[in-house]
């Protein structure tokens, strides 16, 4: 199955925060949108990071002060992205060798078109599988 599939199907919003605002309203957006993680975009096409509740974690042990940093502070700057027409199976493999759990879909200009998440790909198989079942089953009770 192909990134642009998935995108298809659970749409193509993707929640974004602005590198300036604070950790305080980072958390407010992820938990208004019940995600993990939010692409850090001043104009929402654009990518210059990604911020996951994993980075609020780790930059906590700095101390109180935390909550008043800027995004920008404590996004991880290096994104893996992935075009539409990737396969899901392209994309665990990435996941899985950069430990990430979130990869935006980008245009080849890299644009911001949607975002997959490891419960996407998870689910993604699933169907798959799922599928593969249903026909195989079909093929033995009519043989």
């Amino acid at each position: 199955m192909q990134l642009s599939t998935i995108i298809a199907t659970k749409g193509g919003f993707v929640a974004t925060v602005p590198p300036e605002a604070t950790v305080a309203q980072l958390i407010a957006r992820l938990a208004e949108h019940r995600v993990g993680a939010l692409v850090v975009s001043s104009d929402g096409v654009t990518i210059a990071g990604i911020v996951s509740e994993r980075d609020v974690v780790r930059a906590m042990a700095d101390g109180p002060d935390t909550f008043a940093r800027s995004v920008a502070s404590i996004m991880t700057t290096t994104v893996y992205s992935a075009p539409p027409d990737a396969h899901v199976d392209e994309l665990m493999h990435l996941m899985t060798d950069k430990r990430v759990r979130h990869i935006p879909v980008t245009d080849p200009d890299g644009a911001l078109l949607g975002i997959v998440s490891i419960g996407d790909v998870v689910k993604s198989r699933l169907d798959e599988l799922e599928s593969e079942r249903s026909a195989l089953l079909d093929y033995i009770t009519q043989a």
